[in-house]
């Protein structure tokens, strides 16, 4: 499970999605079984959470890693690679953008 502080040492990862309504439950489907059945059990991988907006247009996820590379590892392996063309058919676009945490109130 992700643990938001300002004094780990792992990388935070914030992807997000500009779905449509008619697409957004299509795309969380791919997200929750991309997790389930292969993102989760990847070398570094710490915990993830799948955040949607009330009217359906973005989806959000946040995500952990041990090291920067574990998730770089991860998005350019072939398996993630072929997810992504299927998450891409569902979406306008999506973004992972790295973060360091900087503080925690």
């Amino acid at each position: 499970m992700p643990e938001i502080s300002d004094q780990a040492t792992c990388q935070t990862v914030v992807t997000t999605f500009e779905v449509t309504p008619g697409t957004c439950y299509d795309l969380l489907e791919e997200l929750k079984d991309a997790y389930a059945s292969f993102i989760s059990s990847q070398p570094g991988f710490i915990g993830a959470g799948l955040h949607v907006n009330d009217a359906q247009t973005r989806i959000a996820n946040y995500s952990q890693w041990q090291r920067r590379e574990d998730f770089l590892a991860m998005l350019r392996s072939d398996p993630m690679r072929e997810r992504n063309r299927r998450l891409s058919a569902l979406c306008k676009h999506f973004e992972p953008v790295m973060y360091d945490v900087i503080k925690v109130f």
